[in-house]
């Protein structure tokens, strides 16, 4: 080749080959919300559910003018959680079926942000179940499943309950991202009595959620959803094993879960998503695969991204105990055109990709 011949060909195509070795990378924040919305049933029965209190001739008269203008509540707190841009995330609790799930995505003023979502389908008796929403250009969806929690246990007997929502997606960076929805049995009859429930609900999660451990290659894992039981109750510190993440980050370990926020309901007082007898607690949870706290991963989160979206319009004055308290769709039977009994979590997580 002639000397100048090739000196101009290097000149001209040296910055293409010096960008086919590069990649540029951006930035994205990633918030997810959890959110039990308390009641979000339609007018219409559903065969062997007990869902006849949210009928129009029952006791709540609960009726169409009602449901509608409950999903724009809700629609409207999610749309706020995320800060005026819809969450790439949102689990929810309390759900009926997948009629109200196309009525809020696409018949509520939630139908511009493009969800898609699923849901499980659960024995409870009442009909309610978890389901998560999803940004299809931040979360490609690949599986999900519903885990079902056994009704015995030895020769304990327990009654049927919500699914667990195991939801495994793709995010930008081509990482994946396991999810897990849970609504644990309610306290119902006592916190002590019930709590058998719960623990073995629990167990069913933990035993999923380490089995990601064994089958991805890089386990990212994300636990969100009520409860019914506080950080330091045994269901979350014992059989989940989450704790406040590690003060010193050398101490983090990948394969632990850790609870963004355990520290702020230990440390602050009034910290919490519900109100029960004046007193706030946090009932609804978000937890982390020790994989997602790393501080140079491409998709990672800390505990000061984490909190409770409480603005004014989800609360209401306490007069019984003083302060304020969530601001629910019913007070006893009277209706008062609220939101729920829970305050939204939501953690923000910084996406390279």
């Amino acid at each position: 080749m002639n000397i100048k011949l090739y000196i101009t060909f290097s000149f001209l195509f040296a910055p293409f080959f010096f960008l086919c070795g590069q990649t540029k990378k951006d930035t994205l924040s990633f918030r997810v919300v959890s959110y039990n919305v308390e009641n979000l049933f339609d007018c219409r029965h559903d065969t062997l559910k007990n869902d006849y209190e949210f009928l129009p001739d029952a006791v709540r008269h609960w009726n169409y003018t009602k449901y509608k203008k409950k999903l724009d509540n809700i629609a409207r707190t999610i749309t706020a959680a995320g800060g005026w841009t819809p969450p790439a995330l949102v689990a929810l609790c309390e759900v009926e079926n997948d009629s109200v799930l196309r009525d809020l995505t696409q018949h509520s003023v939630l139908r511009e942000a493009g969800y898609r979502y699923v849901m499980t389908n659960s024995p409870d008796q009442r009909g309610i179940d978890v389901a998560l929403l999803y940004q299809r250009d931040r979360f490609k969806l690949i599986s999900y499943q519903g885990i079902p929690i056994p009704h015995t246990s030895g020769k304990k007997k327990f009654r049927p309950t919500r699914d667990i929502l195991h939801v495994y997606g793709m995010l930008l960076n081509h990482d994946t991202l396991d999810v897990f929805v849970v609504h644990l049995p309610s306290r119902s009859g006592g916190a002590k009595e019930s709590e058998p429930y719960r623990l073995h609900a629990a167990r069913q999660l933990k035993a999923a959620a380490d089995s990601v451990y064994l089958h991805r290659y890089h386990p990212q894992i994300l636990i969100m959803g009520d409860f019914n039981d506080y950080p330091d109750n045994a269901s979350v510190s014992k059989i989940v094993s989450a704790e406040a993440p590690p003060q010193n980050k050398n101490s983090l370990q990948p394969q632990r879960f850790y609870h963004l926020l355990a520290r702020k309901a230990a440390t602050q007082k009034g910290f919490g998503s519900y109100k029960y007898q004046g007193e706030w607690g946090l009932l609804d949870h978000i937890i982390v695969s020790g994989t997602l706290l790393q501080p140079d991963a491409d998709f990672c989160t800390c505990e000061s991204k984490a909190d409770i979206f409480r603005p004014s319009f989800l609360l209401t004055d306490d007069k019984k105990y003083g302060d304020v308290k969530p601001f629910r769709t019913y007070y006893g039977m009277k209706y008062q055109d609220g939101y729920s009994d829970h305050l939204p979590v939501w953690a923000d997580f910084r996406l390279i990709y």
